[in-house]
C-alpha cells in the first residue's frame, strides 16, 4: 500500500505552511495591540494608572499652621506654641515584628494590646498612636524603622504663667484649637488656616518626594492683651492668700485701667494649670469673675445715690431720717446694724445705711431708678466678649414692688458679675462716663457713654473717700501715699430661694481718688472664718493689690506717706447686710 500523500515517510505530521504564517500574524497583532494600549494609557489617557499609583503611594497631608502668640501689654509671652511630633500609622502598610511592637508600646507608654489594635486595624487608612510627643521621644520611635508608622509635625501650646493666667487665657485642645478663655474668644485670629501638600511615600510610609503644594498654611496672628503680667501676678497672689486665710470657697479679683477700661488683671482661686492636659474639675475651670453672678450688696449704694443726685432729689448734705435703724416697707422690715436717728446722704454711704439707701431709692419713680442702674451697665454684657460671660439680672421696673425697689438700693434682688461691677465704677472715675471693657491693648483714647453729670460723679467720689477713713466701713482699704475711694459690700447668699447665713464679701475702689488711675474689685465667696464683712475680708486684699500696682506704674502720690489713719476699736463700722 502507498503512504498517504500528506504524511512523510519518517512518521512526522506535515502542517500546512499557511498555519504558521497565521500564528505569526496573530502574535504580532496582539503585540501591536498591547503596544498601542500601553501608549494610550501612559501617554494619552494616563488618568487610570495615575489614580492607581496615587492610591498606593500618593498622599495629601495637612500642614499645620503655627498658632499666634499671646503677649501681655509689654510683649511678655503668655501663650506660645512649641513644635512636637505625633506618631501615626497606616494599618494596610504596617509591617512590624513582635519585638518592634513591644518596643513601640514601651516608648509610647501604651499596652501591647492597644498598640496591636491600632496598628493592624486594616479597616482604617490612618490612625494616631500618640499625639504631641517631645522630639527626642519621637526620634526613638522613628529609629525603630517600622513600615507604615510615621511622624507628623504639630504644635503644642505652652503657658509660662501656668495657673496665674489660666482663667483669662483658657487653653487649646490637642488639635490646637481654643477651648476656653482668650484662646476660644480669639480663635479666628490666633488659629490661622492649615495648608495641604501632595506627597509620594514609599512602602514603609516615608515621604520620598514632595509633588505639589496644594495650599500654603496661613500662620495665626499674634495678639497683645491689655493685661499687665506683673499686676496679674500681684492680683493672683493676693486673692489666693485671701481665700485661704478666710477659708472661703472661692475668690475673684479684677483690675481695670480707670481711664481706658483696659483689663490689667483678672484672677480667681482655686485655679488650675493649663499645661497639664489632665482636665481639672469643671468648677475649678470656671472664670468666676465673669461667669458667676452674685448679689452685690452695699456696693450698689453709690449708684442709688448718684441717680438721685442727678435727678435733684437729694444733695450730699441732705439729712435722711433713718428711723433709728428700723424701717418698714410693705410689711417687711429693713434694718441697720448701727442705728441712727438721722444721717446725711454722705453718711449713708460712709456708714452703709440700708434704711437711708432705701428711702433715697423710694424717693424716685421705679423707671428713674431702673434707668440709672441700666445706664451704669447693670443687666447687660460688659462688651468684653469673654466666653460664657453672664450679663447679670436687672428686672423690669414694671414688676417691682416697693420692698423690691427698696432692697435693690443696697444690692439685694439684683445680680452682677465682678467684671461688670468693676466696670460700673468707671463712671465715678471718669466724671460720669462709663467705659467699655476691653481685653486688648489700646493705643488710642476710648470713648465711653455718659451716665451721670461730672458734678454728681465727683460728689459720689468724695463720699466714697469717707468709707475708708475712721468712721467708715473699710479703714483697712487705706494705702500709704494715696487717697482711696471705695465701697464695701456684704450680702447674704441665696439657697433655695431663701437668704441663709452665708455671705459674699466684696470691695470696689478707685485710686488715686484725686484723679483715679486704677479700679480694683475683690469678691470673696462664702468666707467661713470669724470675719465675713467686706471691710474685713475684701478691703485688705484691695489695699495690697492697689498699692503695689500704683507703685509699679509709678503713679504720683496724692497724699502724704503717713496718711493712713487707724480707727479706735469703738469706731469700727461694719456695713449692713
Amino acid at each position: 500500500m502507498k503512504p498517504a500523500a500528506n504524511i512523510k515517510t519518517t512518521g512526522q505530521l506535515a502542517l500546512p505552511p499557511w498555519r504558521s504564517r497565521l500564528l505569526f500574524v496573530l502574535l504580532m497583532g496582539g503585540l501591536a495591540g498591547l503596544l498601542v494600549r500601553g501608549i494610550y494609557l501612559q501617554a494619552i489617557h494616563d488618568d487610570f494608572l495615575q489614580q492607581k499609583g496615587d492610591a498606593r503611594y500618593g498622599r495629601v497631608i495637612d500642614i499645620n499652621a503655627h498658632r499666634g502668640m499671646i503677649t501681655d501689654r509689654h510683649g511678655e509671652p503668655l501663650a506660645i506654641s512649641t513644635p512636637v511630633e505625633s506618631v501615626w500609622a497606616s494599618p494596610p502598610d504596617v509591617d512590624a515584628t513582635s519585638q518592634q511592637v513591644r518596643d513601640l508600646a514601651r516608648l509610647l507608654g501604651m499596652s501591647m494590646q492597644e498598640v496591636k489594635e491600632r496598628l493592624f486595624d486594616t479597616s482604617r487608612d490612618f490612625v494616631y498612636l500618640r499625639r504631641q510627643l517631645p522630639p527626642e521621644q519621637a526620634g526613638k520611635v522613628e529609629r525603630l524603622g517600622i513600615a507604615g508608622v510615621s511622624l507628623k509635625r504639630e504644635y503644642r501650646r505652652y503657658y509660662p504663667g501656668g495657673e496665674v493666667t489660666s482663667h483669662l487665657l483658657g487653653f487649646t485642645s490637642v488639635d490646637d484649637n481654643g477651648q476656653e478663655g482668650i484662646e476660644l474668644a480669639m480663635q479666628s485670629q490666633l488659629g490661622g488656616k492649615a495648608g495641604s501638600q501632595r506627597v509620594i511615600k514609599d512602602r514603609r510610609g516615608h515621604i520620598v518626594e514632595d509633588v505639589a503644594s496644594l495650599r500654603a498654611p496661613k500662620e495665626g496672628s499674634d495678639i497683645a492683651l491689655s493685661l499687665d503680667n506683673k499686676i496679674q501676678f500681684l492680683a493672683f497672689r493676693e486673692i489666693k492668700k485671701t481665700v485661704e486665710e478666710h477659708q472661703a470657697k472661692s475668690g475673684s479679683i479684677v483690675v481695670l485701667d480707670a481711664k481706658t477700661g483696659e483689663l490689667l488683671a483678672l484672677a480667681n482661686w482655686p485655679s488650675y494649670n493649663p499645661n497639664n492636659r489632665e482636665k481639672p474639675a469643671p468648677n475649678v475651670m470656671r472664670n468666676h469673675a465673669v461667669t458667676d453672678l452674685f448679689e452685690p450688696g452695699s456696693t450698689m449704694k453709690p449708684f442709688t445715690i448718684a441717680t438721685a443726685l442727678d435727678l435733684g432729689k437729694i444733695k450730699p448734705d441732705t439729712e435722711i431720717n433713718t428711723e433709728h435703724g428700723v424701717y418698714t416697707v410693705g410689711g417687711r422690715k429693713i434694718h441697720d446694724t448701727h442705728p441712727e436717728a438721722y444721717l446725711t446722704v454722705a453718711q449713708v454711704i460712709q456708714k452703709s445705711s440700708n434704711v437711708g439707701a432705701s428711702k433715697i431709692a423710694l424717693s424716685m419713680k421705679p423707671e428713674q431708678f431702673w434707668h440709672g442702674l441700666h445706664e451704669a451697665g447693670f443687666g447687660a454684657p460688659t462688651g468684653s466678649e469673654f466666653p460664657g460671660e453672664a450679663p447679670g439680672r436687672l428686672r423690669d421696673y414694671n414688676t417691682w414692688r416697693p420692698i423690691e425697689q427698696a432692697t435693690m438700693s443696697y444690692g439685694n434682688g439684683i445680680s452682677v458679675n465682678l467684671l461688670q461691677l468693676a466696670r460700673a465704677y468707671t463712671v465715678f472715675a471718669n466724671d460720669g462716663e462709663l467705659k467699655p471693657i476691653t481685653l486688648l491693648k489700646q493705643d488710642a483714647p476710648v470713648v465711653g457713654t455718659k451716665v451721670f453729670s461730672a458734678n454728681t460723679a465727683q460728689e459720689v467720689r468724695e463720699m466714697l473717700e469717707l468709707v475708708v477713713r475712721p468712721g467708715g466701713t473699710a479703714p483697712e482699704a487705706q494705702i500709704n501715699g494715696y487717697r482711696v475711694a471705695g465701697k464695701t459690700g456684704t450680702a447674704h447668699k441665696l439657697d433655695g430661694g431663701h437668704y441663709v447665713n452665708h455671705y459674699v464679701a466684696s470691695f470696689v475702689g478707685l485710686a488715686p481718688a484725686s484723679n483715679p488711675r486704677l479700679i480694683v474689685a475683690v469678691m470673696v465667696n462664702d468666707p467661713s472664718g470669724a470675719e465675713y464683712y467686706g471691710g474685713q475680708v475684701a478691703a485688705p486684699a484691695f489695699s495690697n493689690v492697689m498699692g503695689a500696682a500704683l507703685r509699679q506704674l509709678n503713679v504720683p502720690n496724692d497724699a502724704p506717706l503717713n496718711n493712713v489713719m487707724q480707727p479706735n476699736p469703738d469706731e469700727l463700722i461694719k456695713e449692713d447686710t
